[in-house]
């Protein structure tokens, strides 16, 4: 069964009686390349098990599942379900949770699917949910070496850029405190059914085996980033006062200890220099 070929893909959501929900952000990949190439670029291969996110029609899916041992598959919509009974049936190493991905148990999927198996995520994410989904996984501290995913490709340039650059933000700074984070491939509008009104692309974050920081500091440096770019505008001084209600004086002294000037956004900092300007004001 070719799920790629728009007319079997219409043939089998019509007997199914399926319609896309914008609401669900749905958009099937029809380009017969884009998931041979996702599955290959994210670990889906012997000795490891593949959490995917989002099914569609099982595209991605059939790909994951050639190739890894086996593939446990987080899918919203209760009306896929028939669908994937019959896209999927010649596979016995899938298996589809009809949960919501933000509730749902992941880590006892995981110990419960892939026991001695090492784990990767592979996923065609919504963009209506892009950053909290990716966030979740990261900050979940699942045992996975890898995420690869399909977002919106302003979203990939945010998520791939430099930290301490203009094009960066919180969501930047977080994947890279948990990884390093690789674009791998474009993918144009024109792969999916329905046809969104952006290009996509394709990144993956490899995972960090040791973080940074312990609990507590860790908690406070993402609060400080969350509340520097939710006024990235202003200077890092004024967007820890008016946020967090840390004394300007505070900052001040924190900034020039480590030789930054009083001016600075929080757009400007590197990795380090924002772990060392939140653990120093930890400490003050």
């Amino acid at each position: 069964m070719n799920l790629t070929n728009i007319n079997t893909v219409k043939d089998i959501l019509s007997r199914h009686g399926f319609n896309f929900s914008k609401g669900l952000g749905q958009n099937f990949i029809i380009n017969p390349d884009i998931c041979p190439k996702i599955a290959e670029n994210g670990n889906a291969q012997s000795g490891y098990g593949i959490l995917e996110i989002g099914t569609g029609i099982g595209v991605l899916t059939k790909e994951l599942a050639l190739r890894a041992d086996k593939v446990s598959a987080v899918e919203i919509d209760s009306r896929l379900m028939p669908v994937l009974a019959e896209t999927l049936a010649d596979f016995e190493n899938i298996k589809i949770y009809n949960e919501d991905v933000m509730k749902a148990d992941l880590q006892k999927i995981i110990s419960n699917d892939f026991s001695g198996l090492k784990v990767a995520v592979c996923a065609n994410l919504p963009y209506y949910i892009t950053s909290p989904i990716i966030m979740m996984l990261l900050e979940s501290r699942l045992p996975v070496e890898s995420i690869t995913v399909m977002v919106q490709k302003e979203a990939a340039q945010r998520l791939c850029a430099e930290v301490g650059t203009r094009e960066s933000g919180a969501i930047t700074v977080g994947v890279n405190y948990y990884g390093t984070v690789t674009q791998l491939f474009s993918v144009s509008r024109g792969s999916f059914m329905p046809s969104p009104n952006v290009d996509s692309a394709v990144i993956r974050i490899d995972l960090n085996k040791k973080l940074l920081l312990n609990e507590e500091q860790e908690k406070f440096f993402f609060k400080m980033v969350k509340a520097g770019f939710s006024q990235r505008r202003k200077t890092l001084a004024n967007s820890l006062s008016s946020v967090m209600g840390i004394d300007k004086t505070v900052v001040y002294g924190v900034l020039k200890s480590l030789d930054i000037p009083e001016s600075v956004r929080i757009e400007a900092l590197t990795m380090e220099k924002l772990t060392a300007v939140s653990n120093a004001l930890m400490s003050s």
